[in-house]
């Protein structure tokens, strides 16, 4: 991911959660892309990625964050015309790939436990929830974090995947 990439890849994130009013969840919908300044953080720290389409602009993308000593999947989000192509598959195994150059042992994330988008599809790539006695504890903060910010604690689910 480039700088350069920032202000498509907030449209690829806005249009891709607006498919969320289709199973109930506007609020989530609604929500707004991150800034191109939090955007920026992972293309600084080497932890963004995309998949380009044509003219080599953005169709998907992941974000990471390091997590318990973990890659934890901060974000992926394909644009919807380009969705069911395998896109999401192909980045979340690139970090995959990277976390294990980096000697990092598995990959981590927080979803929507209904959602089959999340967490059915990730359950299919690999990842098993992760009980919450189980979590480490920037998982179990992150968590926390996201409940305080309105997101139902029954509906989330952590989740892994080895590397």
């Amino acid at each position: 991911m480039r700088v350069d990439d920032l202000e498509t890849v907030r449209g690829i994130e806005s249009r891709a959660g607006a498919l969320f009013h289709d199973v109930g969840m506007s609020d989530i919908a609604a929500h707004p892309a991150p800034s191109a300044d939090v955007l920026a953080r992972f293309v600084h720290a080497g932890r963004g990625w995309v998949v380009a389409g044509d003219a080599d602009v953005p169709v998907a993308y992941v974000l990471v964050e390091l997590v318990d000593g973990l890659a934890h999947i901060e974000q992926v989000s394909v644009d919807p015309p380009y969705a069911r192509k395998g896109l999401g598959r192909d980045l979340i195994d690139h970090v995959a790939r990277w976390a294990a150059a980096d000697g990092l042992p598995a990959l981590t994330l927080t979803t929507f436990r209904a959602v089959p988008w999340n967490g059915p599809y990730y359950s299919r790539l690999g990842f098993v929830e992760v009980a919450a006695q189980e979590r480490g504890p920037e998982l179990a903060r992150l968590m926390a974090r996201e409940a305080e910010h309105g997101l139902d604690p029954v509906e989330r689910i952590s989740m892994c995947r080895p590397v």
